[in-house]
Order: structure tokens, then sequence, then C-alpha cells
């Protein structure tokens, strides 16, 4: 090999001073952030799970504070409820040229006359029967512990008396979710008068400045989210009128249904099972036939087994026609929510408020789910933005306006 192919000998100082200037910038190159070395799942996961957890915590303490003020918050919404469908009678009454004032007092007298006749009518027919009901009730319960003795069971009088007082046990245990749900209106009387004047009350200043009264809780949100607020709670007040109307109409025919077939069986207190049934089928699903339970106990104290199990069929046959005709056409054409959800919510609201939960559970998924697509659907974006400024009217001024001077 020629001596001028021979590789020419390294410096070493230089290949010091390039091992120095890889050194170097490796030093002076920004480190890798905590966020950068975790993978981008991770990442992700983190910042949903922070984001939900404090939307959970701000949920907890509304629905804490819901409970505290449950003697306040439960007239409020029954009012709300009443409204959505008292207000389309009294905007009749206007556009047939009714004074408002007239309009207004009309439809309270209404209100106030159909469900305290209602309610008089049921009970001055219990009132009048209640002697009959208890001793035909005593004999009943007589006759069937006989049947436990003398039948093919062949129990001993111990072992009867253990076996109801334990159901009697569980009965008290399972039933203290809906007994709390419904002493949450008012444990006492004066709860009760006082929830009943406060939703009175409540009805009379929404048919009178409902406009005014959601304008103001318009104005409480930022000016830019104002238009979908606004659009968000007509759709969602939309849908519970459509829902107070159709419910009222499937509650009359379940009450008609399981009414008349107490009546042509020759039941005594047909009118107070129509009237439980009416109101128990504000629950949809279930509330019918738990209130119909009534009719076929009261079937078999007066009538026996076999007037019972007819009336057990027509309860069946009437919760059969709600569930598979009246709630897919009727009610789903109004209020668009899944039965499957209708079950989930009425479960969920029982469980966590006994009856009122169980009452509001169905509107407040409605009401939501129209509110939710409104606002994911962004149609809020075409409508002109709400006019700012005071709400009209002096129901909201706390503070007198300043005089003018001259």
């Amino acid at each position: 090999m020629a001596e001028s192919d021979a590789p020419a000998p390294q410096d070493p100082s230089s290949s010091v001073r390039a091992r120095f200037l890889r050194r170097r910038r490796d030093l002076a190159a920004p480190a890798e952030t905590v966020d950068e070395s975790l993978p981008r799942g991770v990442r992700l996961a983190g910042a949903w799970s922070w984001r939900l957890l404090v939307i959970g915590a701000v949920i907890a303490v509304a629905i804490f504070l819901i409970v505290q003020l449950r003697l306040i918050v439960i007239p409020v919404l029954i009012a709300v409820l009443l409204a959505a469908l008292l207000v389309p009678f009294k905007d009749f009454l206007i556009r047939h040229r009714w004074p408002a004032w007239l309009a207004i007092v009309t439809t309270l007298v209404t209100l106030i006359v159909v469900v305290g006749g209602l309610f008089y009518l049921a009970i001055w027919q219990v009132t009048r029967q209640s002697h009959e009901l208890q001793t035909q009730s005593v004999a009943a319960f007589d006759q069937f512990r006989a049947w436990l003795t003398t039948g093919p069971l062949g129990l001993t009088a111990d072992q009867i008396d253990s076996t109801f007082q334990s159901i009697w046990t569980s009965l008290q245990q399972d039933s203290q979710v809906f007994i709390s749900g419904a002493l949450s209106i008012g444990s006492t009387l004066g709860h009760v008068a006082t929830g009943a004047l406060l939703t009175l009350f409540s009805v009379l200043f929404i048919l009178i400045d409902g406009r005014s009264i959601w304008g103001w809780v318009v104005r409480v949100f930022p000016k830019s989210a104002r238009s979908a607020v606004d659009g968000a709670g007509r759709a969602g007040w939309t849908t519970l009128r459509n829902f107070a109307k159709v419910q009222v109409l499937v509650a009359s025919i379940d009450a008609l249904g399981i009414g008349l077939g107490a009546f042509f069986l020759g039941l005594p207190l047909v009118i107070p099972i129509a009237v439980l049934v009416f109101l128990g089928s504000f629950i949809p699903i279930v509330g019918a036939v738990i209130t119909g339970a009534l009719a076929v106990f009261i079937a078999l104290v007066f009538k026996g087994w076999v007037f019972a199990l007819i009336m057990l069929g027509v309860v069946l046959l009437v919760q059969q026609i709600e569930g598979h005709v009246l709630q897919p056409l009727i009610m789903g054409t109004a209020v668009k929510v899944h039965p499957l959800a209708v079950v989930l919510a009425v479960a969920a609201g029982s469980l966590l408020a006994g009856i009122p939960g169980a009452l509001f559970a169905v509107p407040f998924v409605a009401v939501l789910n129209v509110m939710v697509h409104y606002v994911s659907s962004g149609a809020w974006r075409d409508t002109p933005p709400v006019p700012v400024g005071a709400p009209p009217g002096a129901i909201w001024e706390t503070v007198p306006r300043p005089l003018r001077r001259p």
C-alpha cells in the first residue's frame, strides 16, 4: 500500500472537543416534561377524569341543596307541572277576548274545583263505607288464617304468627324510602298546608308573570350564553306542556278502565279507586299497577278469590294497553324518551327521593333530553340574541329606583 493512502492520524484534542460540544448541546436542550413523557391515552383519561369529578361534585352539591330545601323545591316543582297544564287553558281564554285577570282567576278556580271535588268524592265514599270495609277485612283475614291451618298447608298458629310478623317487619323496612319521600312533602299537617299554599301562590305568579320570571332567569347567565339558555328553556317548556297534557289523558284512560272494571264487578269504593289510579298513573309504567292493587284487595275482601282474579286481569289489561298502546303512540309522540329510560328514571327517582322522585323523574328526563339536544344542535346560533336590560315589571325589583330630579 502506498504511503499516501494511509489514514491521517486523528488529533486527540479534536475528539475531546467534539464530545464536549455534544455534551453541551445535550445539557442545553430542554428537559422532557411530565406531560410529554406520558402516553396520549393517559393524558386524555386524566383530563376527562378531573373534569368529571368536578361535574360530579357540582351535581352532588345541587342534590344536597335540593334535599335540604325539599319543603320548598317540591311545591315549586308541582306548581311548574300544574302551570304547564294550566297556561294553555289561560292562553285559550285570552285568545277568546277574556280579560287577563278573569282568565287567570277562572283557571285557578277550575283547578281548585276539579281537584277539591275529586278528593271530596273519594273521602266521602271512604268515610261512608269505612265500617263495612273494616268488618269485611277482619272476616276475610280470619277466613284466610283458618284456611292456612285447616287447608293443605297445615300450619300451626305459632308459625302463622311468626310468618306474618316477619312479613310486616320486611314491609316496614322496605317502605322507608317511599314513606320518607311522602313525608318530604310535609311531615305534619302544617307542612302540608304550607306546601299547598306555596304551590298555589307559585302557580298564580307563573300564570301572571311567567315570561318576566323566565326573562330574569335568562339574564342570570352570561350574555354569550343567553340565546342558548333561552332556546333550550323554551324547548323544554314545550316538552313539559306536551307531557302534562298527554299524561292527564293517559291517567284518565287508566282510571276509567280500572274504575269501570270495579263498577261492573259490583265493588265498593269505586270513586276512591278511580281517583287513586288517576293520581298514580302520573308515575308511568308502574303507577297504575300499584294503585290498581287496591282494587284487587277490595275485590278479594268483599267478593272472594274469583272476583279478585278478574279484577287483577282488568288491572293487567289496562297496564298492557298503557304500556303497548298509550305510551308508545300517545306519549312517545309528545315526549321523546325511550321506554327503558322511563323505567330507569322512575326507579332511580324513587330510590333517591321516594314518591316525589318517581313523580318528577320522567318529566325531568324528558325536559333535560330536549334541552341538551337543542344546545348540542347549535340551532340557537341562528336566533337573535336575548335583549339586555332589566326585566319588565316590578316583581324582581328589590331596590327602588332613584327619583329623577327635575
